[in-house]
């Protein structure tokens, strides 16, 4: 838990003013000076409580060590005893009629997981740097978390000049090596300040050991910092906390992380997808309900009937709603000895969400020195890395570019949190528009000839053989092969191409991953069709996200037959006789499967046809033999 210090002046005053309060997280390397710097600026500007600087310099004297102004903040007997700060301290701090929250964050990489949740609330950032050790490994990995949660307002304070004799050229090689490096991952310094924290130069006032440098003090640059508005006009984000009822009434309570919401507005629930009208706005000790409350706000609401809703939902207006998936990329920093592997599941925090997720991939572990990134089977502690994983249900979210508030993660194991994430999508759909359902006032039309009649004229049984594999895998060429035997059978079949669907059916979708996800989807309401008029349907198209094959199974029900056509990519692209691949490799094809976009393989296909060292005959005598001993009704 964090400790907080507060003068009595200070902790009268934030009342008033908490809701505009700059928080400001102090980061560095172990033993670059934060905490000396906390305790000085304190002392500098007159805050001390009564009675702290004698308190230190007792215990000091008893220790027999010199003065020690980390102290202030490193109260803990075992940070004062290793020298180290543990905790995640927090302090009020005010100058100028400017309330700050300083959050002293670990540097060490044993607390590496404090330092990301001190990080994690901060509106901005004060790097250190020793000016005599220079940028250790653990300042870059610290500026990259910085702007992997989303902390823009960042300056550095190159402390310790005193060690290096207050020397300019030393300060000017930090200062151009590291704002090179912020460049380089999305962050811009707003300041690099020489100082010396132990003995104030440059804290409070400017110092006249450094006169070369003419920029302002730490706390001017503090002043400077620019605290972000609530994203009031953002499209509208209520992630639920809890539903609570109170006489006849059920109060949804929750924060409003964006947008702004209103009495009357019209609510879409994800990812549920359940619509009601908000009612009230509930407020306590006032004496008139609001009509209107916007983001950063915690707020309780009625409707206008009585819908079921749960802790984790996310409400939206019906414009911009956020976005319904089961598979999602995360860009995580893994913070525990144990790796992540491939396969495993972990519990996904997303918001007040609570569910199970299996790590399907990873795709990149990131080399923050180097800026550079490698392939890996398992992410190690303290790598940053970029993961697909997979939900055990839907859920809302938004990507972090767009809504930062919504589009944070954490793995965890129970109680013990194992990463922090950034969502993105990357090729992967929305599924919303895949499972709403916009029809209504239809009655289904029952026909006059039943499923056993058409079953008993054709002597096989009706069925969706769904063809899957990569571009080049051979699905067209054994669907067409194997439509031609089963006809010359006397079997009723046809093919549904995926080429062919969409020069007609499908020729007003692109390549998008939500428009992927629409061709499957119509595709496979077409194949039902002709399934229950009795015919077996061969469906070849790559329908490369498991999730719409998976839509596609529950259309067909017990019809639906998945057969993976396996190849690998070398295999190919070798038979490439259009040329894609190619053109794919060279940039010119976006979203290309198997190149730029993802292909997830089948989990438990009722068939595996091997293209890689086979001919055509052998696959298509295997796919026939599997429709007579499946579909073929005896005579």
């Amino acid at each position: 838990m964090a400790k907080t210090i507060a003068t009595e002046n200070t902790a009268m005053q934030i009342g008033s003013t908490a809701g505009k309060l700059m928080r400001v997280v102090i980061v560095g390397h172990v033993d670059h000076g934060k905490s000396t710097l906390v305790g000085r600026m304190f002392h500098d500007t007159g805050q001390l409580p009564d009675g702290k600087m004698e308190a230190i310099q007792e215990m000091c004297r008893k220790r027999g060590m010199p003065f020690e102004w980390a102290f202030l903040m490193d109260s803990l007997k075992a940070e004062r005893d290793q020298g180290v700060t543990i905790d995640t301290s927090q302090i009020w701090f005010h100058h100028n009629n400017r309330q700050y929250v300083i959050i002293d964050a670990p540097g060490h990489r044993e607390f590496i997981r404090n330092m990301v949740t001190g990080a994690s609330n901060a509106d901005a950032a004060l790097l250190m740097i020793d000016a005599d050790q220079g940028i250790r490994r653990q300042s870059r990995h610290h500026s990259y978390l910085l702007q992997l949660l989303g902390v823009r307002e960042v300056a550095v304070a190159v402390n310790k000049m005193d060690l290096v004799d207050y020397d300019e050229t030393r300060f000017r090689k930090i200062e151009t090596e590291y704002k090179s490096y912020l460049k380089s991952i999305g962050l811009e310094a707003r300041r690099v300040i020489p100082i010396s924290a132990r003995e104030g130069d440059n804290v409070a006032s400017a110092s006249e050991r450094m006169p070369w440098y003419d920029g302002p003090s730490i706390i001017e640059t503090l002043a400077e910092f620019e605290l972000s508005e609530p994203p009031v006009d953002r499209p509208l984000r209520l992630p639920l906390q809890d539903v609570f009822k109170f006489d006849d009434r059920r109060i949804l309570a929750g924060r409003i992380e964006s947008g702004t919401l209103r009495t009357g507005d019209e609510l879409l629930f994800s990812p549920s997808n359940r619509t009601a009208r908000v009612a009230t706005i509930e407020s306590w000790n006032t004496e008139q309900a609001p009509k209107m409350a916007s983001a950063g706000l915690s707020v309780g609401i009625t409707l206008d009937e009585q819908i079921f809703v749960e802790r984790g939902e996310i409400a939206s207006h019906l414009t911009d709603p956020p976005i319904e998936t089961n598979v999602l990329h995360l860009r995580l920093f893994w913070l525990v000895d144990t790796p992540m592997e491939i396969g495993a599941s972990y519990g996904l925090k997303l918001g007040p969400r609570h569910l199970s997720a299996t790590v399907e991939q990873i795709e990149r572990v990131i080399d923050v020195e180097a800026l550079s990134d490698h392939a890996a089977t398992e992410v190690k502690r303290d790598e940053i890395a970029d993961v697909v994983v997979r939900t055990n249900q839907l859920v809302a979210l938004d990507e972090h570019d767009n809504l930062p508030r919504t589009g944070r993660a954490i793995l965890h194991n129970r109680h013990r949190t194992l990463a922090g994430g950034v969502i993105s999508m990357g090729n992967y759909p929305d599924q919303r528009k895949q499972i709403t359902i916009r029809s209504s006032n239809i009655t289904k039309v029952v026909h006059s000839v039943d499923t056993a009649r058409r079953i008993a004229q054709n002597r096989h049984k009706p069925g969706v053989l769904w063809f899957t594999g990569l571009s080049g895998a051979g699905k067209s060429t054994l669907a067409m092969g194997l439509e031609r035997r089963l006809f010359d059978e006397g079997y009723q079949t046809y093919v549904l191409d995926g080429d062919n669907v969409r020069t007609g059916l499908n020729a007003n979708l692109s390549f998008s991953p939500e428009d992927r996800s629409e061709n499957i989807r119509r595709v496979s309401e077409v194949a039902v069709l002709l399934a229950d008029a009795g015919l077996i349907v061969i469906s070849a198209l790559i329908s490369p996200y498991r999730a719409d094959r998976d839509r596609a199974r529950d259309a067909a029900g017990g019809l639906f037959r998945e057969v993976f056509i396996k190849a690998e990519i070398a295999t190919c692209e070798a038979r490439d006789t259009k040329g894609l691949y190619k053109r794919a490799r060279a940039g010119e094809i976006a979203e290309f499967t198997g190149i730029s976009a993802p292909y997830e393989e089948p989990v438990k296909p009722e068939l595996v046809i091997d293209t890689n060292d086979r001919d055509i005959d052998s696959c298509i005598d295997e796919l026939v033999a599997y429709v007579r001993a499946n579909f073929k009704i005896p005579s």
